[in-house]
């Protein structure tokens, strides 16, 4: 295996040292081959929100699995997740499943230029929509990590129609919406690819009123957000709401999954119902429709999303507090279960403030947390994740081993 993983970021290029090799997982601990216990801040990427391996997931997974693994057929499970999904997130009215984010963004892609009959689309630096070749421009999160400026293998002629703005710059954005020739604005609604970046309230707002005034569609990838940040996503947290919206992780319970979704009038130009093309053998798989499902319905209880945050600023106030005891400079922020931070005096608003952090300090804290039972994400370019799962005693345990740790590095 090139790297000797399946996805780049797990290799640990960006912090050093070996990789972590799991063997099994639970609530909030992670457990490698060597039977050592970590407190994990990474959730299997954003999955795990209300904790690894739920019983009650898994049991009525194992239910769906005596049925059949994959039926390539319409099962009744995809309508249930449908109309949870529809229910909650605010721009939803029909929604296409698919098997992953990428694959979801690439449907997204397609859509927006089928529905405005325009071919160039505006993303941000340092955020990442997948390795389809469209969104491979500053794209943040692994390529950032292995300090590729892109991909290799990418033609031109795929990133031609690609600009990229300056997130939480109005400015930059209206300079490349005011042609009028704009299929879709793309942005993650709260950064995670370069980190964690929260948006301003104005910047969103702004977006969409751009958007409106250019006829552009203003696309969030709730992918990372989606059910983390509130159980509407960031369009439910910052009462902004766009015309498209991409999801993944959360909904599948942990499962391979993804999906888009908007208005009738937009989703209705996806075959069968309209011309534009998209289709995917496991889409609407039983297993991932039922982990989404189980997992939808305990986030979906009230108080859930405000233990989440609540616990993620204990944990994000706690880490900064240490290192200014410690004399470290950082910044750091939080919404819902989902934060971050950097060691540099901040604020970071966009990918180029990002990029001033101290990274070969982050490696040194990486390896610090990692040698006495915490994991954390083995990059400065991406976010941490907390779950329903972790324990006022996790925290605070995490807490006592950064104190240690901040003074060490």
């Amino acid at each position: 295996m090139p790297g000797g993983v399946s996805s780049p970021v797990r290799a640990f290029k960006s912090v050093g040292g070996n990789p972590v090799v799991f063997d099994r997982v639970k609530g909030s601990k992670a457990w490698d081959v060597d039977g050592n216990e970590y407190i994990d801040y990474v959730g299997t990427w954003g999955p795990a929100i209300i904790g690894h391996a739920d019983d009650k997931v898994l049991e009525e997974v194992k239910k769906t699995m005596d049925k059949g693994t994959s039926f390539g057929a319409p099962c009744v499970l995809e309508n249930e997740l449908a109309k949870m999904v529809i229910d909650a997130v605010p721009s939803v009215e029909m929604v296409r499943f698919t098997n992953s984010g990428t694959e979801a963004c690439m449907g997204m892609l397609r859509l927006c230029r089928a529905f405005t009959n325009r071919e160039k689309i505006v993303k941000f630096e340092g955020c990442y929509h997948g390795h389809a070749d469209s969104f491979l421009v500053q794209a943040g999160s692994g390529v950032a990590t292995l300090g590729l400026p892109d991909s290799p293998g990418v033609p031109a002629s795929s990133t031609k129609t690609t600009l990229c703005a300056t997130y939480n710059d109005l400015s930059s954005v209206e300079s490349m919406l005011k042609d009028g020739d704009i299929a879709a604005l793309i942005l993650e609604p709260v950064v995670g690819n370069s980190g964690f970046i929260k948006p301003t309230q104005e910047f969103l707002q702004g977006c969409r009123d751009l958007c409106t005034k250019y006829g552009t569609l203003l696309v969030f990838d709730e992918v990372m957000t989606g059910f983390r940040v509130a159980y509407g996503g960031a369009q439910e947290y910052f009462g902004v709401t766009p015309d498209v919206t991409t999801m993944g992780k959360v909904i599948g319970g942990g499962m391979p999954v993804g999906a888009y979704g908007a208005s009738k009038e937009i989703m209705s130009l996806v075959a069968p119902a309209g011309p534009m093309y998209q289709a995917g053998t496991l889409s609407g798989n039983p297993l991932a429709m039922t982990a989404g499902i189980e997992t939808l319905k305990v986030l979906k209880q009230p108080g859930q999303h405000k233990k989440l945050e609540a616990n993620s600023k204990k944990l994000v106030d706690g880490i900064l507090a240490l290192a200014k005891e410690n004399g470290h400079a950082a910044t750091g922020g939080y919404a819902g279960g989902m934060f971050g931070f950097f060691f540099c005096e901040g604020p970071v608003n966009c990918f180029a403030d990002a990029t001033a952090a101290d990274m070969d300090k982050f490696g040194r804290w990486h390896k610090g947390m990692l040698e006495r039972g915490v994991y954390l994400a083995p990059s400065s370019y991406e976010a941490g994740f907390m779950s329903l799962a972790h324990s006022d005693e996790d925290i605070n345990n995490t807490l006592e081993i950064a104190a240690e740790v901040m003074k060490m590095i």
